[in-house]
């Protein structure tokens, strides 16, 4: 079992990844993405670009965050997905096989993509290092606990242990909100 340990809780809002073929398709060939703000995870950013993503009920307005990845990927929250008409499955990310579908829109063209909406599972980024010290191997299972006036635990968060993360626990906006009445970097319990 790990040691018990406080990690940053960090609400993560809607937005979306793009391949560098979708990119080319609604901004324009060899178009570069723009960072606005560095996130958590080291080489991610939010970008200046925002992007319509639209389903059978409605549409949302979503920042893409870079750099570019293999595959197009949705993220929004469950409450999102109702409001799009999209049948988001809970996922983590890069799970995209028979996720939801729906079409991105920006300033030079659209694009259908038939799978890659998910709501991103609740998770536990943590770096090599601080998995060595806390005896964590990727896909472990743990715990964070979060105080406060709505105390909870959240159980089974899969834990994302590498060399290419941070150590922060995500969860979506609707938990953070609605269920944990928690702000984005409070320290929690693990």
């Amino acid at each position: 079992m790990a040691a018990l340990f406080n990690v940053t809780l960090e609400g993560s809002g809607r937005h979306i990844h793009v391949t560098r073929e979708t990119l080319d398709t609604l901004f324009g060939r060899g178009f570069e993405l723009e960072a606005n703000k560095p996130l958590s995870q080291p080489g991610q950013y939010a970008s200046r670009q925002k992007v319509d993503v639209a389903g059978p009920k409605g549409k949302l307005t979503l920042t893409i965050v870079g750099p570019c990845r293999s595959a197009d990927q949705v993220e929004v929250s469950l409450t999102e997905a109702r409001t799009l008409g999209i049948n988001a499955p809970i996922r983590l990310s890069g799970d995209l096989k028979g996720s939801g579908a729906c079409t991105v829109t920006g300033p030079n063209g659209s694009v259908d993509i038939p799978e890659g909406v998910i709501v991103a599972k609740r998770h536990l980024h943590v770096s090599a290092e601080d998995g060595a010290k806390y005896g964590l191997k990727d896909g472990d299972a743990v715990q964070i606990k979060v105080g406060g006036e709505r105390a909870l635990i959240f159980d089974a968060l899969p834990a994302r242990v590498g060399p290419t993360h941070a150590t922060f626990a995500h969860i979506d906006y609707d938990e953070v909100n609605a269920v944990a009445g928690v702000a984005t970097g409070e320290v929690i319990k693990l």
